[in-house]
């Protein structure tokens, strides 16, 4: 950006997004990585796409990984999204001379029976009786088979989905992953740096909707 009209917006890219936010050490830069590439896929803001997958790419995140967000995503952000997205990976991948070969089949991440018998009787109890066809694909597709794929730890899992559910203004499901994610290792000093980055790529009034929520799950919980 040259254009005197953008000096603002320049400084502030300069000074606070880049000199200071991408710096902060409470989270790494492949968690600000795959938090960033997160909201753009789910917002569908495929045109800065290039950018952050080098810098993803960079910052350690694999390319492995970045196909399993798009499979993620496609998911919790819509298949549209999903696919726009791929197309700028592709290229991308194909500038760096990345084959995006399909990894040979790795075992699924263990099923937390106990924890996944008592989710799907929520929504059971809940929708069955209103959207059973929905309520079976979140059973067999999105629990049971999704969130076990390998190739995407279930910590990062969670971030990327509490990335998209804000990014989207879908809060009434946040709660539930944001429990998710401190049970899978997200620290309550991550979640906040969470926060502090996506006020910057979806938005302050997206993010401090999401706060309300977040402050109540936190006192909710001993830890």
């Amino acid at each position: 950006m040259t254009n005197s009209n953008y000096q603002a917006l320049e400084r502030y890219t300069a000074q606070v997004l880049l000199g200071d936010v991408w710096n902060r050490p409470q989270l790494s830069r492949r968690d600000r990585s795959i938090i960033t590439l997160s909201v753009l896929i789910a917002r569908n803001q495929s045109a800065a796409l290039p950018h952050y997958l080098d810098l993803a790419l960079d910052h350690g995140v694999r390319p492995s990984e970045i196909s399993a967000m798009l499979a993620h995503l496609a998911f919790y952000s819509g298949w549209g999204n999903a696919m726009a997205a791929a197309e700028a990976v592709q290229a991308v991948f194909a500038r760096r001379g990345i084959e995006a070969n399909a990894p040979a089949p790795a075992a699924p991440l263990p099923l937390d029976d106990s924890a996944e018998q008592r989710r799907h009787a929520i929504v059971e109890r809940k929708y069955g009786a209103i959207a059973p066809g929905l309520v079976q694909l979140t059973r067999d597709v999105i629990f049971q088979d999704l969130w076990l794929q390998p190739e995407l730890s279930l910590r990062d899992r969670c971030l990327v989905t509490i990335c998209s559910v804000i990014a989207t203004a879908q809060t009434a499901q946040l709660a539930f992953y944001l429990n998710r994610a401190m049970d899978n290792g997200v620290s309550r000093a991550e979640l906040s740096e969470v926060m502090t980055q996506l006020a910057l790529y979806s938005g302050w009034s997206s993010v401090y909707t999401a706060l309300a929520v977040m402050k109540e799950v936190l006192e909710s919980r001993p830890d």
